[in-house]
């Protein structure tokens, strides 16, 4: 399908195109982004738009007759994006479109992207690893693009720079959509299972049921030690030894299995979390973060990991670390409300009202009965309103607090924070 990524402007007719777009109603989009494109034909976002606007429309046949007569880069381009949404022209018609739009304006890095993905959805890997590469050289703030890239380097055999891909995706911005695409590729890139035995396959499974179904260690650590003899090197059977031997609290254990399996398999993160894990429950805190930080060199994903380097900072008063790391956590977990909750605390630790109160609503919309969520919020705003100096900001703030702190006090009458933190608002 036609993806297309538009920032969107001109107020409320901008509004009203991105609405159409949305709903699928090209034809009502396509006048206003057609008038606007007349008056800025060199605008690749708008050129983007009619050309979705006319998929949308069922107009694409019609548009790329238009444009056939037009031998320049934009037609071209817009050809191509139409082309590349029908799987009938998706491979070599598309190709050709972008490829001539490339060689019209060999200086714009929106057509080799674009050629790029046709490239790589036509599993043509070299010659789209070219095109992307250059790309991504001139993405600036376009992180998304170096998803495909990630695709490409893997399907090339390199999966360090796939993960470096990742890597920029997720710490640049991505949507929910790029997270899902960014663990499928990064689980084929670290999977532990790919390489190991079919013949001691289902042994392996029974091994992890007893584990984690059953919740029987001891059952496992005598299925994974029968397979460790005839496999001593396969890196996934000491990792499930050291975590069923953690399950049954034996440190020593659990430790040097998994020490194990990281020499055998030195490339998968995953290992380094669930050391760090260890380590973490053992108290051991400098080794934690030791192996947290190995973790996400080797798999940006683990978003457990980013939380804990998140609170790591967070203790050192390093807010601007800890709002990094926080903000690669909502990223990833964007439906878990103590990723949420971080971020606000940095936030406010920040004086930053604005984005710790945005924080605090994105789960509170979620859960409107989340009595924590709405106790922090009533707690901010009464933090704000002792802060603030003009009694234009006082004013709005002890509004802000009351409302929330009330609805506290209607579920919660014996609340002492609430209660504090109302009190403190009637003395001024």
């Amino acid at each position: 399908g036609l993806v297309l990524r538009v920032g969107e402007r001109g107020g409320r007719r901008g509004a009203r195109r991105g609405v159409f777009l949305q709903r699928g109603e090209g034809a009502k989009a396509l006048p206003l982004l057609t008038e606007l494109q007349a008056k800025a034909p060199a605008d690749l976002t708008l050129a983007r738009m009619v050309a979705e606007a006319h998929v949308k429309a069922g107009s694409a046949d019609t548009f790329l007759a238009a444009l056939a007569t037009k031998d320049t880069a934009i037609s071209h381009y817009q050809q191509g994006l139409v082309r590349f949404a029908r799987a009938s022209d998706a491979s070599a018609p598309a190709i050709a479109n972008f490829k001539r739009a490339a060689a019209l304006e060999p200086n714009e890095p929106e057509f080799r992207y674009r050629l790029g993905v046709a490239l790589l959805e036509s599993e043509q890997y070299e010659p789209a690893r070219v095109e992307l590469e250059a790309a991504a050289k001139e993405a600036g703030d376009r992180p998304h693009w170096f998803l495909p890239l990630a695709k490409v380097r893997y399907r090339t055999g390199d999966n360090a720079g796939a993960t470096e891909a990742i890597r920029t995706v997720v710490t640049g911005g991505c949507t929910p959509a790029d997270v899902k695409v960014a663990r499928a590729l990064m689980d084929q890139i670290a999977d532990p299972f790919s390489a190991f035995p079919r013949s001691a396959r289902a042994q392996l499974e029974q091994a992890i049921q007893w584990l984690e179904v059953a919740d029987v260690p001891q059952q496992a650590i005598v299925q994974l030690e029968e397979l460790l003899r005839d496999h001593p090197d396969e890196a996934v059977l000491h990792a499930l030894l050291g975590m069923s031997w953690a399950r049954l609290d034996d440190a020593g254990r659990a430790v040097e299995a998994l020490k194990r399996a990281i020499e055998l398999a030195p490339t998968d993160g995953k290992n380094h979390l669930y050391l760090a894990q260890l380590y973490a429950a053992r108290q051991r805190p400098k080794n934690a973060e030791e192996h947290y930080r190995l973790a996400l060199e080797r798999n940006p994903v683990l978003d457990e990991a980013w939380l804990k380097l998140g609170d790591v900072a967070l203790d050192r008063q390093d807010y601007v670390t800890a709002r990094k790391h926080f903000e690669v956590a909502v990223r990833l977990i964007p439906e878990s409300a103590p990723a949420h909750g971080k971020l606000a605390l940095v936030h406010q630790l920040d004086g930053n009202w604005p984005a710790a109160d945005k924080e605090l609503r994105v789960v509170l919309d979620r859960e409107p009965e989340n009595l924590e969520f709405m106790l922090r919020l009533g707690v901010l705003h009464t933090e704000r309103f002792a802060k603030s100096k003009s009694q234009s900001e006082k004013d709005q703030a002890s509004t802000e607090a009351t409302l929330w702190l009330q609805k506290v006090l209607e579920a919660q009458p014996e609340n002492a924070i609430a209660s504090r933190a109302l009190a403190r608002l009637k003395i001024r």
